[in-house]
């Protein structure tokens, strides 16, 4: 029940920096060209901040110091962003702030699989933050005070959240959690066992490569599916839409544990990926209020039985020891560096093409994931444990 609602509140976060980043952003008087260079910044920070506050709660068996100062970056972070309009000023404060908000979900899912005893329960949990999502989100979309259609509004509400999750931070007990991995204990075993037990075996890279290609195809929605909506469709849903997709991703978490015992990770990581594909088709082809709803449903799939699969996948394949380190692999190297290059050069494709073409042109790196998929599928055939 604590975890869960360390969760909940965490999520809150998201519910805001999600739909409406690239709103702020671009409220700050910048063209797509450099918001998506902009975002595309804020991904590749978000690779390396976490990487660091990952081994720092491994080394020290406990992730509640970590969250505390990821979400105190947040608040900080935003009286430059939001005081002073320059590129430098905007440039420092982004990477702060993809510090803070990247850095949460590794330490939180780091901290649920070594402290949930099923580790099927893993989706429950992470469903309550995807409820939490959707609860800030349509918050956002219909309150009548502090309208997130400015970057000081959205500012607001990012450290509004981030001060309350951190309020709930002491509710997450961390006394089950493993011991520090103290060098002088660890270096005989990696000596001895290093041949047969690496800490990072070729097949997870293999799974990192294809889960980093699957997330290549969702960078534009991350990135420009907002501006897609308020800027090509002139639709004010940008909160209701992010809404609907957390919602349909909830049974899917639900289940998830179910589905991993029967399929394994890496099946259901390739079917997200199918997924993604007609995701994209639908706003390239279909560019209408009906064809960006179909596919926000289909964040069922992209994400909500996605992510439970890639979390399964690291933990089945990294050793306790090391797996904040390995979430954070998944969440910078497998999903921060592909949404990094897909804003970066998603920006231009925009300006020069449009949001239609730009949707379109990415279905390619998912086809590529599920090729690699099918060439190792042995490999990575592994079902997860309940672990």
């Amino acid at each position: 029940m604590n975890l869960g609602i360390v969760f909940f509140f965490a999520f809150t976060v998201y519910g805001v920096a999600s739909p409406y980043l690239s709103v702020l952003v671009r409220d700050l008087g910048y063209p797509p060209s450099m918001v998506g260079l902009l975002l595309g910044l804020f991904e590749i920070a978000g690779i390396v901040g976490p990487f660091f506050i990952g081994r720092y709660s491994d080394s020290r068996g406990r992730y509640r110091p970590g969250l505390f100062i990821v979400l105190l970056i947040i608040p900080l972070a935003l009286i430059p962003l939001l005081i002073w309009r320059h590129i430098l000023v905007t440039t420092i404060a982004l990477i702060l702030l993809a510090f803070g908000i990247r850095s949460i979900i590794p330490l939180l899912d780091a901290a649920a699989t070594l402290l949930l005893t099923k580790k099927d329960d893993y989706g429950k949990i992470r469903s309550i933050g995807s409820l939490s999502f959707v609860l800030t989100a349509l918050l956002l979309q219909f309150t009548p005070v502090l309208q997130p259609h400015t970057a000081f509004a959205i500012g607001i509400w990012l450290g509004i959240t981030a001060l309350a999750a951190m309020i709930t931070l002491p509710l997450l007990r961390e006394g089950a959690i493993h011991q520090p991995e103290f060098k002088n204990e660890i270096e005989p075993t990696l000596s001895n066992n290093a041949g047969t037990h690496p800490a990072f075996p070729p097949v997870f890279i293999i799974g990192l490569i294809i889960i980093a290609l699957g997330r290549l195809s969702m960078a534009p929605i991350a990135s420009f599916f907002s501006l897609y909506v308020s800027e090509e469709l002139h639709w004010n849903a940008v909160g209701l839409m992010w809404a609907l997709s957390a919602v349909s991703e909830i049974p899917f978490m639900f289940i998830s544990g179910r589905l991993l015992r029967k399929y394994g990770a890496a099946p259901l990581i390739a079917l997200s990926m199918v997924a993604v594909i007609a995701r994209l088709g639908f706003y390239a082809f279909y560019p209408t209020m009906g064809g960006a709803i179909i596919g926000q449903l289909l964040h069922s799939l992209c994400y909500g039985l996605f992510h439970p699969a890639a979390v399964a996948f690291v933990s089945t394949h990294v050793p306790p020891q090391k797996r904040a380190v390995g979430l954070t692999m998944y969440i910078s190297l497998g999903v921060g560096l592909p949404t990094f290059i897909g804003s970066a050069l998603g920006g231009y494709v925009v300006e020069f093409f449009g949001y239609r073409i730009l949707f379109g042109s990415y279905t390619i790196f998912s086809f590529i994931g599920l090729i690699v998929y099918v060439i190792f599928r042995q490999s990575l055939s592994e079902k997860t444990e309940g672990r």
